[in-house]
């Protein structure tokens, strides 16, 4: 048909923020979710744009076999924190850009102004640009946290032709931005903070680090679901995006990797943050487990998976009577994997927990949400409503299925060594929990379901305490013990 238009000759519209293109106009973009940012485009503008970019032009290097690509200038620098090297995967990469994205007040600044300091003290040059807060705020607390370097250089400004300037003038090997929402530049249209001062100044930060061999550092905020705010793009500039997580009323945080292109993405850095700064945590499992001379009832202890790494956590539960309907509360747990684990212990266990308050909750801040905590919170909650107690040296580790039974559970052979060397010496595990290594001092009892894993518990207490103070119940003859 001759009203027909080929596709350069149709009239589009653009996003101003992001760049995304449709054929009709809309009040918001499809990409970034910005309103009011799209705009009619002209045909011949499209056209123009079509043709500008088919044309080839000559390439920057010449492309050469893959074997010989030098890699000499490429090279890791360990940070001086073991806890944040091993998430990096073994040090900061010469031109790597990290993005580090957390909550307010989670410790963003205090961590990367520690990195800074360890990193000047063997004399690398270091920029700190602040862009949230003055030159003399970020002194007083690098005092308080005895942070000073000679070679620790600190900048506050917001301006992007400025913090180039500094970099520029400072010459540093490593540079951190705090925060690259308070980047702007006059060029880019919008506030800062906005979706295109945002991609401008992530782009052209990565673009000096990469030309240049350094490494950068940038501090992003994130949303009210937890997400780093600003455009998904510049989640894909960076080279590595960290998570530095962390309750308000707790000083437990941990630095997770959710993007890695220099290591893998399941390590988990411990820290712990007070106030005089930021502490290393080497071993964060004594942290979650309560140190007790003798069996408390209602507490277990089981071996979670944060990453690669194990970590020991203690999970209480507490049972209290009421004759109206029961509430189920927790902390650091998921509520509705309580409260399945508390119908299963009713329907498949006796335990009789009727209209009653069941709370439950893990120590130290931490969060725990994989299933493999499943019999350690069934425990807590069965030995609180009977005011008995689990034995002392036991952890617990399987995933319950709403018929009671014990499901296997990833590298349980890791978890049962971690357990063993923080000397506990019996653990109850699935009886399907796939190949496990005998592990040296450790009484490994498989069973098949929590009702034999509450019989088992208590015919273990009974071989090693006196008097029993756990459920007398005979052990059932299909435990199975290694």
């Amino acid at each position: 048909m001759a009203n027909r238009r080929t596709a350069a000759e149709r009239t589009s519209h653009r996003c101003s923020a992001c760049g995304w293109t449709t054929a009709r106009w809309v009040g918001r973009c499809g990409e970034c979710q910005a309103w009011g940012t799209v705009a009619e485009v002209g045909s011949a503008h499209v056209a123009a744009a079509l043709s500008k970019a088919a044309r080839s032009g000559p390439p920057r290097s010449a492309a050469v076999p893959i074997g010989e690509v030098a890699t000499g200038t490429t090279r890791r620098q360990r940070t001086g924190m073991s806890e944040l090297d091993r998430v990096l995967g073994g040090g900061l990469v010469s031109d790597a850009v990290v993005l580090l994205a957390g909550e307010p007040g989670v410790g963003k600044s205090t961590l990367l102004l520690e990195m800074a300091a360890q990193l000047a003290r063997p004399g690398h040059r270091v920029l700190y640009v602040s862009g949230e807060e003055s030159t003399g705020q970020v002194r007083l607390r690098a005092e308080r946290m005895e942070a000073l370097a000679d070679t620790l250089y600190l900048a506050a400004e917001s301006d992007l032709s400025a913090v180039l300037g500094h970099i520029e003038t400072v010459d540093p090997s490593v540079f951190i931005v705090d925060s690259v929402q308070t980047v702007s530049s006059d060029a880019v249209e919008g506030a800062a903070g906005g979706v295109a001062q945002v991609r401008t100044a992530t782009a052209v930060l990565t673009q000096v680090a990469k030309a240049q061999g350094r490494a950068a550092v940038l501090i992003g905020h994130v949303t009210k679901d937890g997400a780093v705010a600003g455009p998904r793009t510049m989640e894909h500039i960076v080279d590595v995006v960290l998570t530095f997580e962390g309750e308000r009323h707790a000083s437990l945080r941990l630095l997770r990797a959710v993007k890695n292109r220099f290591g893998a993405v399941d390590e988990v850095g411990c820290f712990e943050l007070t106030e005089d700064g930021i502490d290393q945590i080497a071993d964060p499992s004594g942290v979650f487990v309560t140190q007790r001379s003798s069996p408390t009832p209602g507490t277990a202890v089981t071996v979670t998976l944060e990453g690669r790494r194990p970590l020991l956590a203690e999970v209480q539960g507490l049972v209290a009577k009421n004759t109206q309907t029961g509430r189920r509360t927790t902390a650091g747990l998921d509520s509705s994997r309580v409260a399945m684990i508390a119908a299963v212990l009713e329907r498949r266990a006796d335990v009789r927990l009727g209209p009653a308050d069941l709370f439950a909750a893990t120590i130290g801040g931490v969060r725990i949400s994989e299933p493999a905590a499943d019999l350690a919170i069934a425990i807590a909650i069965a030995t609180a409503a009977h005011e008995l107690a689990a034995p002392l040296g036991l952890v617990a580790i399987g995933e319950i299925g709403l018929a009671g039974d014990l499901r296997g559970v990833a590298a349980l052979t890791r978890r049962l060594r971690e357990a063993a060397r923080l000397g506990f010496g019996h653990a109850i595990v699935p009886v399907n929990g796939g190949d496990t290594a005998a592990v040296e001092g450790m009484d490994i009892i498989r069973v098949s379901s929590v009702d034999q894993a509450l019989r088992a518990m208590g015919a273990l207490q009974r071989r090693i305490s006196s008097p029993p103070s756990v459920v007398d119940l005979p052990e059932s003859e299909t435990v199975a013990r290694r």
